[in-house]
């Protein structure tokens, strides 16, 4: 199983979460793997489309959720891989505050947008 360890970017807080990269099963999750974003690729692994974001009840509030975005975000980036971004999550909160990420979102035409399925 190919696994990489990622640190959380951003926030004021001194411990960041690590996230690790879950490659076997498609997802960003945390070490204790209770808090995950999962993909799946599309257009010969040159798409990555986020479909679902889940942090556990008993952590959330503490940014998880944003942390598994970057890594996810940051990961596609450096692999020249563009995102889809079908979690509600993702396209309703994470990207409004992260505006700088819409560089690395797929573009055929139309974005993703919610309601909107997007075959490839």
């Amino acid at each position: 199983m190919a696994t990489t360890t990622m640190t959380g970017a951003g926030g004021a807080g001194s411990e960041a979460p690590k996230i690790v990269w879950n490659e076997a099963n498609r997802r960003f999750e945390t070490e204790d793997k209770k808090a995950y974003i999962e993909y799946v690729l599309r257009d010969d692994s040159k798409v990555m489309d986020l479909v679902h974001t889940f942090v556990p009840s008993s952590k959330r509030g503490l940014g998880l959720a944003s942390q598994l975005c970057l890594a996810a975000f940051n990961h596609a980036k450096s692999h020249s891989i563009s995102i889809i971004p079908t979690c509600s999550y993702v396209s309703d909160t994470f990207l409004p505050r992260n505006p700088s990420w819409n560089s690395v979102l797929y573009s055929h035409g139309v974005k993703a947008d919610k309601g909107t399925s997007s075959t490839l």
